[in-house]
């Protein structure tokens, strides 16, 4: 398939680094079956496909995983990225940062950290992530960033288990000096598929966390940013799927798979080409995965004609698989999809159970 004359280059670079992580959250939305260490691509792979990531014109890099610290070569990862002019975000729990880590990645140039946080109260974070005192970490790591001039977005993932704390939550996002705070309702693929029922929100809960939402953006204008959405299952009409497949975005998982989102490893049929093989200008602008759902071209059938088709794309691409075992329908998310039921029974099995932590299984 050739690509559209119009396709622009994406804007960003999500590197899943690693599969490995010292965390064990029922939420994680990796695929059930992880990479093992032996298998991810190794620095001078990176380090050539971060150049060539600033070549094509990507301006934002996402170092992520598993936990991007888990690599003991992240400095010379972030030497290169900045070498080669991408801005640098790490993702990371932080329950590894110490003085000593974090001046070695400030010293390579890292741009931006996202510190991830589980709970606003420490015995239900630390709870929730599987690891004991991570919490005090967290928040000394958050400290350290602050105080090393480095922006610092806190991002809270959020679920029936914690977003009765929204109040508490927001208020320790700003006690912590981020610049910018994530609402990041759960996004239901992989391992947190298998918890969807005990991880689902009521209806109450998420109106109750969107006031308070509403009420923090009104307090901290100018401030400080509030990142938040209603999530998939609540809301009336779907999400582009990453801003539309193959369009914005483009996702390197630890063994170097080439994908427009980093869920795209659940679609069974897709054989993904690698960067070990091909540059990632030949995979984005040439590669048949990518151009297979990409929009314009692509539409779901029921979509064709909707007045939202140029907006959301009919939806997301791995949810319209998970839900219905077809990549290829309308996002169930949508009101309008002929398979909007599946959304509706879902939100009925929700209850209050326990989350089954992840198990780290690797291939």
């Amino acid at each position: 398939m050739n690509a559209p004359a119009n396709l622009a280059a994406p804007i960003a670079l999500i590197a899943e680094l690693t599969h490995r992580c010292p965390l064990s959250c029922g939420y994680c939305s990796n695929p059930l079956e992880l990479e093992r260490a032996s298998a991810e691509l190794d620095t001078a792979t990176w380090s050539r496909v971060f150049a060539e990531a600033a070549d094509m014109g990507v301006l934002h890099l996402h170092l992520t995983g598993g936990e991007p610290m888990s690599r003991r070569d992240l400095p010379l990862l972030i030497r290169a990225a900045s070498g080669a002019g991408l801005y640098t975000n790490l993702i990371t729990s932080g329950v590894t940062l110490d003085d000593n880590a974090l001046a070695k990645l400030v010293e390579a140039g890292v741009d931006h950290v996202q510190l991830s946080f589980q709970d606003s109260l420490a015995g239900s974070a630390d709870r929730i992530g599987g690891y004991r005192g991570g919490h005090a970490r967290k928040l000394a790591a958050a400290a350290r960033i602050v105080a090393s001039g480095l922006p610092l977005t806190a991002n809270f993932v959020v679920h029936r288990g914690n977003l009765d704390r929204i109040a508490d939550i927001l208020a320790l996002g700003e006690d912590l000096g981020a610049s910018r705070i994530e609402i990041a309702h759960v996004q239901y693929h992989g391992w947190a598929m298998l918890n969807r029922a005990a991880l689902m929100p009521t209806l109450a809960q998420l109106e109750a966390a969107t006031a308070a939402v509403t009420a923090a953006r009104a307090r901290l204008a100018g401030r400080v940013v509030i990142d938040y959405v209603v999530p998939d299952y609540f809301a009336a009409r779907p999400k582009a799927c990453m801003g539309g497949w193959g369009q914005r975005i483009i996702n390197v998982s630890p063994t170097g798979l080439a994908m427009p989102c980093h869920a795209a490893a659940s679609l069974p049929d897709l054989v993904f080409p690698s960067v070990r093989e091909r540059s990632l200008t030949e995979i984005w602008t040439g590669s048949n995965v990518f151009a297979m759902f990409r929009a314009p071209a692509f539409a779901p059938e029921s979509c064709r004609g909707c007045e939202r088709l140029e907006i959301d794309w009919g939806g997301c691409r791995c949810q319209a698989h998970a839900l219905t075992g077809d990549a290829a329908r309308a996002d169930p998310a949508c009101a309008l999809s002929p398979d909007h039921g599946l959304v509706v029974a879902a939100l009925a099995e929700a209850r209050a159970d326990e989350v089954v932590p992840r198990r780290m299984a690797v291939s």
